[in-house]
């Protein structure tokens, strides 16, 4: 009898390892994924500075010079 008993313990010991095992491959292949997605989130957020940067700088000053009509010859 202990010989069954010592038979449901070795299989309850590989399902463990095994759930163990199957957790730590999802999360890093979670982590590799977050991971990949730095450089273009990075590229992205320089984009988007640049643009507010442009949206926040005052008009250049030779486009204001130019509300004059031109003169008749």
């Amino acid at each position: 009898m202990t010989g069954k008993v010592r038979g449901s313990v070795d299989g309850t010991a590989i399902i463990v390892i095994l759930a163990v095992a199957g957790v730590a491959s999802i999360f890093l292949f979670a982590l590799k994924g977050l991971l990949d997605q730095i450089p273009d989130v990075l590229d992205s957020a320089g984009r988007a500075r640049d643009s507010w940067q442009r949206f926040r700088k005052p008009p250049h000053p030779a486009a204001e010079e130019d509300d004059d009509p031109p003169m008749a010859a």
